[in-house]
């Protein structure tokens, strides 16, 4: 199932290294202002060869608008975009089944004729059309008061000391810069994450981590009770994002470690305006935003690529129902992030930015 959304509803195609990948949208209402320097920002952030701690593929990343959009406002007609694919090199990819990847379960599901080459359709490569979306859909909210800003909190067992579910203010200025950092962390663990990340990378391994996102401003009242909550409907979103493999909101899973009278965020006012003193429950009650910021983590493996040997099976050309299948070793090759965490962070804000603008349109 390749297309998600509601109101604001997005459909993604292509692969890893086919000729291009790209993303039709639908239900933005006509006449919105199309911030294109946002949208170049946004895809640059997670645009791959740009540092030594991503993978040395080389693309642009630069969007080629097919229709939707005229002299920066929107059309009646779908957004169509695609993000050429300069760099291939399917020839880096061989038969036998990547640990950690979608390769057997792509066989499972679709036969031996699936592309598999750099993950094909299940590579993060498609990511960069989930950017171009979801940089149109902060636009859109940043015109309402919505701001979304994401950073590193983790990266393998190093954390940084923020506790944004224990206040009851923030302190924006300080979120958007890190938010805006080539490597977008806190200062006081920029250099710790660089390192534990180049140590990987040096022993041919990778690592992971945890992305924080948080939404501020004209947020109360979104979502529904069940099935349309802030958090279901973000949660499907984070999920499609390759290597999420757990989401938290608020306090997450800590907050089984508190008694009642410490997990509920007492109310208070401030200014005539109903706050909580604490944002245990991260900004949402029964499904509906309070008020208060949404604080989210996704936590993202590690590259499932890496420069070690590991033990796998290599089906050959018949797949599943083929009489080749042999067990072997395989060491990956081909040009792959040692950590994805740092070119995640955009993706993450961007998920974020297309759930909470459905919930808007609804």
């Amino acid at each position: 199932m390749d297309t998600w959304g509601e109101k604001f509803r997005i459909t993604i195609f292509g692969e890893s290294h086919g000729p291009e990948v790209g993303v039709v949208i639908e239900g933005l209402p006509e006449g919105t202002r199309i911030d294109h320097g946002r949208i170049a920002k946004e895809l640059t952030r997670r645009a791959p060869g740009r540092s030594k701690f991503s993978t040395t593929r080389n693309e642009s990343d630069e969007p080629v608008i097919l229709s939707g959009i005229e002299d920066g406002v929107s059309t009646d007609e779908p957004i169509r975009c695609v993000i050429r694919n300069e760099n291939q090199r399917p020839g880096d990819y061989g038969s036998a089944l990547r640990p950690g990847h979608a390769d057997w379960t792509g066989l499972l599901k679709y036969g031996p004729s699936i592309s598999r080459a750099g993950g094909g359709r299940f590579s993060g490569r498609l990511t960069a059309p989930l950017v171009f979306a979801g940089a149109i859909a902060k636009s859109v909210l940043a015109e309402q008061g919505i701001d979304i800003f994401g950073r590193i909190k983790s990266i393998g067992k190093l954390s940084d000391s923020i506790d944004l579910s224990a206040k009851s203010s923030y302190d924006t200025g300080r979120l958007k810069a890190i938010s805006e950092k080539e490597f977008p962390a806190d200062d006081d663990m920029e250099d710790p994450f660089k390192e534990a990340i180049l140590a990987a990378k040096a022993d041919g391994d990778s690592v992971g981590g945890v992305i924080e996102s948080v939404a501020l401003g004209a947020i109360a009242g979104l979502g529904e009770p069940f099935f349309g909550s802030v958090e279901s409907t973000l949660s499907t979103l984070f999920f499609s994002v390759p290597a999420v493999k757990g989401v938290e909101f608020g306090k997450g899973f800590t907050i089984t470690e508190l008694r009642g009278s410490e997990a509920n965020d007492p109310i208070a006012l401030d200014g005539g305006k109903v706050i909580s003193e604490t944002n245990n429950n991260g900004g949402i009650l029964g499904g509906i935003a309070n008020g208060m910021p949404i604080i989210a983590r996704v936590a993202v493996k590690p590259t499932a690529s890496i420069a070690k040997d590991q033990r796998t099976v290599d089906p050959g050309k018949g797949g599943i129902d083929g009489d080749e299948m042999k067990e072997t070793t395989i060491r990956v090759h081909g040009r792959h992030d040692p950590s994805i965490v740092p070119r995640a962070v955009p993706v993450i804000e961007a998920v974020t930015a297309i759930g909470l603008l459905d919930l808007y349109l609804r």
